[in-house]
């Protein structure tokens, strides 16, 4: 296995300093090394692993693209890397996705928790889309995409994904950008059954850039994005049939057990409480960069989803196909002294896709 250098990160710090600017706490999370989480999952020479083995990095080139994922399944949890995104011209490369999944275990009616990072054309700005699969409802994407603001491809910023069993969170540096909160009408739709961690980078020229208009052009390749402060947090599942809502056969009750008291760590966490300074900063993330959002995209979904909390005078700003009806505004992009401006940086317009 290659290596590479020790990879200086200042994420934990960074992480700090923006969500103190956001009167946020910052998440804690407890970091591993990839040996004790992680395996190689495809593309193995282009994974590279740093002296420590607290940093990887994934490259996609003209050969193949590559992926890792952990070595366990789990019920419940939170999963967060910092990521360090391929500069340049990256469109058409999905790079790189982070996502929880089963489906190579519950094929046909798999769950599945998306951050996928959409590829870039060199000066615009960067775009993530979130998404939330529930026992195979792939025909019902539930997709929402926003502008980052800041270049992700100069620092390490954290993703994280929070997993309980009556709502999924997504955070983006402590803050969180999306809730799902699980209703009875959502049915098989709220995902249930245990998921590894898998994170990849590859050729996703059909779809990631402008719904496939821009290829990769690997004559900017390779594409290099970079893994650290890996965390899992949660109850590993070694028998990934383990049915968490009804009484368990007897055999898998000391699992049951296991995993009902993690999960009940897990709701009592910091990080799982949604408080008011934390829905009012998602708001805030939402109406600034927010981009696409299905609850508003009545073309593919005339009624709305049960989980969409449908505002009036936020529905008014989107088109009827789920996109912005005009330019959004964000912080450039550049940091002074390494913090970030946020809303007292220079503002530009971009254009919403």
């Amino acid at each position: 296995m290659a290596r590479l250098a020790p990879a200086a990160t200042a994420v934990m710090v960074l992480a700090t300093i923006v969500s103190v600017a956001a009167g946020l706490q910052a998440i804690n999370v407890t970091t591993m090394s990839f040996e004790e989480g992680y395996a190689p999952l495809f593309g193995h020479d282009n994974i590279l692993r740093s002296a420590d083995d607290r940093t990887v990095s994934l490259l996609l080139d003209r050969t193949t693209g590559s992926g890792f994922i952990s070595s366990a399944m789990y019920q419940h949890g939170l999963f967060s890397a910092s990521i360090k995104l391929p500069s340049d011209y990256t469109a058409g490369a999905s790079s790189p996705s982070m996502l929880t999944s089963n489906a190579d275990v519950f094929e046909k009616r798999h769950d599945e928790l998306d951050f996928e990072f959409l590829g870039n054309i060199r000066g615009k700005p960067w775009r993530v889309q979130t998404n939330v699969y529930g026992n195979g409802s792939v025909s019902r994407g539930r997709e929402e995409r926003y502008v980052l603001p800041f270049d992700p491809t100069t620092e390490f910023h954290r993703y994280s994904i929070l997993w309980t069993p009556s709502a999924v969170a997504f955070y983006v540096d402590d803050v969180p950008v999306r809730e799902v909160r699980r209703s009875p009408a959502m049915g098989g739709d709220f995902p249930s059954k245990p998921m590894s961690l898998y994170a990849t980078v590859w050729d996703a020229s059909n779809w990631a850039t402008s719904g496939g208009k821009y290829k990769v052009n690997y004559r900017y390749g390779p594409f290099v994005a970079s893994f650290t402060d890996l965390a899992l947090a949660g109850c590993r599942v070694d028998q990934p049939g383990i049915r968490m809502t009804m009484m368990p056969p007897a055999g898998e009750v000391e699992s049951y057990r296991r995993c009902a008291a993690a999960e009940e760590r897990l709701r009592a966490a910091d990080v799982a409480v949604m408080t008011l300074e934390k829905q009012q900063a998602m708001r805030r993330f939402r109406e600034q960069f927010m981009v696409y959002s299905y609850c508003y995209d009545t073309l593919r979904y005339p009624v709305p989803f049960p989980e969409c909390d449908v505002v009036e005078s936020e529905r008014r700003r989107f088109k009827d196909s789920g996109h912005l009806r005009f330019a959004l505004r964000r912080g450039q992009q550049r940091r002074r002294g390494g913090r970030h401006q946020g809303r007292r940086g220079t503002r530009e317009h971009v254009v919403a896709s």
